[in-house]
């Protein structure tokens, strides 16, 4: 159990949150009257009161809502939960769904201190159940089903359908293959070729989203630009060759140009990356062929199967 201790709010986006008697929670959208709410995955924020008095003893003067929280909570390492952890407080439910976030430009605590927790002790919440919640409630983590759904991110490679000059036919086709066998996919992306910002996004999705599987398509060829495994092979801390060895080998009864394919797989943290071919049809044939026993690894990996 926990408890609230402050709730806070900014009418305006870019203006500090300040503390408020109580807030409304309302699903599909977060706080009501928040200038951060809508129906997207960063509803509610949530900071540990510890973390934030730790930094108050290196002789910052910060009140509550200066980091832009909206919940300040004590009893929680909220930094070292799951995704998909629940919070009860009173009626409402909240499900986490982000750890930390990026900083793209530093905020006045920053600048002052050389240092900022928000980005790496802050968490992100979605409202499931409506409810109020003021300072004093207590809270309760529900911690995450183990049958719960395995979740998923798509990310098509593709300089000309990142500028809208191709329509993006694989991702489609992934994406409908991983809903129908009960897959949640929590982000779909079109990115160019090449590393940076493919790198990028498989870091963010692996330790702040906390993807059960990233399926990456295109950027597996010969060309100066395919550079797909590249980037999966510079994030994963474990590679997973196997993956890659099967589906070149399965492909090869259909063309003898899947040899050609540099397709591979990787772990980071959590976090399994897979590469598939560009194409839509190889796509298919390549997810039809190994569903099913990656399921038992994805178990593994989230920790409620065993080998």
């Amino acid at each position: 159990m926990g408890k609230v201790l402050a709730v806070c709010i900014s009418e305006k986006k870019g203006t500090q949150k300040k503390p408020v008697e109580k807030i409304e929670l309302k699903p599909e959208w977060g706080i009501v009257g928040d200038a951060h709410a809508g129906n997207w995955h960063r509803q509610v924020s949530l900071l540990s009161f510890e973390k934030i008095d730790e930094f108050r003893k290196k002789g910052a003067d910060v009140e509550y809502g200066a980091f832009g929280e909206n919940i300040v909570c004590e009893g929680f390492d909220l930094s070292k939960l799951t995704v998909g952890t629940r919070f009860q407080i009173g009626d409402a439910l909240l499900e986490l769904t982000q750890i930390g976030k990026a900083c793209h430009s530093h905020c006045e605590i920053y600048k002052t201190m050389g240092d900022c927790i928000m980005p790496r002790e802050g968490v992100f919440t979605i409202v499931l159940k409506p409810g109020t919640v003021k300072p004093g409630d207590e809270i309760k983590m529900i911690e995450p089903e183990a049958d719960r759904p395995f979740t998923a991110a798509i990310i098509t490679l593709s300089d000309r359908a990142s500028k809208g000059e191709y329509e993006d036919k694989s991702g489609p086709v992934i994406r409908e293959m991983l809903e129908k066998e009960g897959y949640q996919i929590i982000e779909q992306l079109i990115l160019p070729d090449g590393r940076p910002k493919l790198e990028a996004e498989l870091k963010r999705l692996a330790d702040q989203r906390q993807v059960n599987v990233i399926f990456t398509t295109g950027g597996t060829g010969f060309s100066e630009r395919d550079l797909t495994p590249e980037a999966t092979r510079a994030v994963c801390e474990r590679e997973v060759p196997g993956i890659g060895e099967a589906l070149r080998n399965y492909s090869m009864q259909f063309t003898s140009h899947a040899m050609l394919s540099r397709q591979t797989a990787g772990i980071r943290k959590r976090t399994l990356v897979v590469n598939l071919p560009g194409n839509p049809k190889a796509c298919r044939e390549d997810l039809e062929f190994i569903l099913e026993p990656l399921r038992h690894g994805l178990g593994i990996l989230r920790g409620t199967d065993t080998d």
